[in-house]
């Protein structure tokens, strides 16, 4: 029995090193002098304990990440630094969210408010219920469109404008966007001729496209702002921490079958991180 124990135990620190700290199959060799195919043994029959996660009411960050071929979406609740749920899904898209707001409701939480990369900032989704569109990712989408180095006066000045999002207050950047758009208006009204179609299209789509995205956006950036009693965070840095935790661990481990990615997976997010 001593002896079961003592290996479930270095099992248990074997997987730990290997997901964690990044130990290479090499590096567990050498550190347990043991062999090769030893070490692939003990990691293949460590197996994943079960959690106990308490329902609670919580904030809810959402969001989904590419494992291999295959999205892993996540929930997580941001003041416990706890991932409340997982699932792996084809692709991500609004049933996702749909799906684990019904899982988590049977489960006993209850979502005070959403945070999400732009999939959750629709009216229609969860009608009722604060949802805070992250920050980064909207500044990402505008980066997207227009570059760290944009070359025209007006993405220059939209690029200044993006900036300042997360230092202003919901009233000061909205007049900073609505004196931009008023300003550029007759210029990203332009047209151009295709010349493969014929037809007359928007000179600067890039520019307009991230200005739109800003605009329908706009309703979601600041509800942190609206409800303080909530707490919401303004980004989903939380949870892109976890899954940075997730990529270079894998990155590491090159070559791993699908369920031995999928049990890593699970162990990066099952806890507390």
């Amino acid at each position: 029995m001593s002896k079961k124990r003592d290996l479930s135990s270095t099992r248990k620190k074997l997987w730990y090193e290997f997901c964690f700290q990044y130990a290479t199959i090499d590096t567990l060799k050498g550190r347990y002098h043991k062999s090769e195919k030893w070490v692939r043994n003990q990691l293949a029959a460590y197996e994943l304990p079960e959690r106990n996660i308490l329902p609670r009411a919580m904030v809810a960050i959402m969001d989904a990440t590419k494992v291999g071929h295959e999205w892993l979406f996540v929930v997580r609740d941001p003041h416990a630094k706890e991932n409340v749920y997982m699932a792996v899904v084809s692709s991500e898209s609004t049933f996702c969210y749909q799906l684990a707001m019904q899982n988590l409701k049977q489960r006993g939480f209850v979502i005070s408010a959403l945070v999400g990369d732009g999939k959750i900032a629709v009216s229609w989704l969860f009608k009722g219920l604060p949802s805070q569109m992250c920050h980064f990712h909207q500044k990402q989408i505008v980066i997207r469109c227009i570059t760290l180095n944009p070359q025209l006066p007006a993405g220059v000045e939209l690029l200044a404008v993006i900036n300042t999002l997360t230092l202003n207050t919901e009233a000061e950047f909205t007049k900073l966007l609505t004196d931009w758009c008023e300003k550029w208006d007759a210029f990203l009204k332009e047209k151009s001729l295709n010349e493969k179609t014929g037809r007359l299209t928007y000179t600067h789509r890039k520019l307009r496209s991230a200005r739109d995205s800003i605009k329908r956006h706009l309703p979601y950036l600041f509800t942190f702002e609206r409800y303080p009693e909530l707490n919401i965070p303004n980004t989903t840095n939380s949870l892109d921490g976890s899954f940075g935790k997730v990529k270079k661990s894998i990155g590491v481990h090159a070559g791993l079958s699908r369920d031995q990615k999928m049990k890593m997976v699970m162990t990066l997010l099952g806890g507390k991180l």
